[in-house]
C-alpha cells in the first residue's frame, strides 16, 4: 500500500488585519489539504496598522481551534518560501473580478519562477465577498462597528489601535 504524502497549502497575504473572511478560506481549504499555513508578508505598497508579530498573534489567537492550520511570517520570495517548507500549493482568493487580473499576473510569474507550484484560486463564502482588510480598517478608524466581520480578538486589537491614534 503507497503511504499517503501530508498536502500543505501556503496562504499568503499581509493579513491586516485577519478577517471572517480570510478565516472561512482557511476552513474550505482545510476541507482539501491536510494543513494550511497562512502566511505573514510584508508589504512595501501598504502602510501596515499591525507589525508583522501582532498580526502573527492575532492570528494564531483566530484559528487556535482549526486543526491543521497555522501562522508563520516571510520574507523572501513566495516561491522560495513556499518550496523550502516543502508545499506545492499556493491559495489565493477572489472576491470580484477585478482581483482576478492582479492574481493571474502573481500566479504566472510565480509559475515562471517554480514550475511545480500551483496556484489555487478559492471564492469566499458568499457572505464575504465584500470583505478586505482595507475596509475593516478604514471602517474601525471612524469608530464603527465590525462585529461579525472579524474575529473578536482582532475587533478588540482595532478598537486599543483606533483609541490610541
Amino acid at each position: 500500500m503507497k503511504r499517503s504524502m501530508n498536502k500543505t497549502a501556503i496562504y499568503p497575504g499581509t493579513f491586516d488585519p485577519i478577517t471572517n473572511g480570510h478565516i472561512d478560506l482557511v476552513k474550505r481549504t482545510l476541507k482539501i489539504f491536510d494543513e494550511v499555513i497562512i502566511a505573514v508578508a510584508p508589504s512595501r505598497k501598504k502602510k501596515p496598522l499591525f507589525t508583522i508579530d501582532e498580526r502573527i498573534v492575532l492570528i494564531k489567537q483566530s484559528i487556535r481551534n482549526l486543526k491543521g492550520a497555522r501562522a508563520d511570517a516571510f520574507s523572501d520570495l513566495l516561491v522560495d518560501y513556499t518550496k523550502r517548507l516543502k508545499s506545492k500549493a499556493i491559495i489565493r482568493g477572489l472576491r470580484v473580478v477585478s482581483d482576478f487580473e492582479y492574481e493571474l499576473q502573481m500566479a504566472l510569474m510565480n509559475r515562471r519562477l517554480n514550475a511545480d507550484i500551483e496556484t489555487v484560486f478559492m471564492m469566499p463564502s458568499q457572505d464575504y465577498t465584500f470583505l478586505s482588510s482595507t475596509l475593516i480598517r478604514e471602517l474601525a478608524s471612524f469608530g464603527g462597528s465590525v462585529r461579525g466581520l472579524v474575529p473578536g480578538v482582532v475587533e478588540k486589537a482595532l478598537r486599543e489601535k483606533f483609541r490610541k491614534k
